[in-house]
């Protein structure tokens, strides 16, 4: 197999090209704004958890109705609605690990 002329040229430039290479230290304080992006970031979180102990309540009250009115059907929607939201709380607790742990997953990435 025959390389065009210029081919070998850029293969022996390819290690120069480490030289480039760029760096990232998230931090929202660094732009105009951090702060406020923090607190609705935490106010989002709130409402949220609130949502979610409200669909659980909701679930719960739809499932104890069901079981004891023999309604199979509202009784299966209460318990979904119940699980729904027990896991919607734990992703909105487990977020912020889950997001550093990518992160930090990608950051060892070479």
């Amino acid at each position: 197999m025959i390389l065009p002329p210029s081919l070998p040229h850029l293969l022996h430039a390819l290690p120069h090209l480490r030289l480039l290479a760029v760096t990232m230290t998230p931090d929202p304080g660094q732009l105009p704004g951090g702060q406020v992006l923090q607190k609705l970031t935490d106010g989002l979180g709130g409402w949220a958890l609130a949502l979610s102990l409200v669909g659980l309540l909701i679930g719960a009250g739809a499932w104890a109705l069901g079981a004891h009115s023999q309604n199979y059907q509202q009784s299966y929607s209460g318990r979904k609605a119940v699980l729904v939201s027990g896991f919607a709380a734990l992703l909105i607790g487990a977020g912020p690990a889950i997001v550093n742990f990518f992160f930090a997953t990608g950051q060892g990435v070479h």
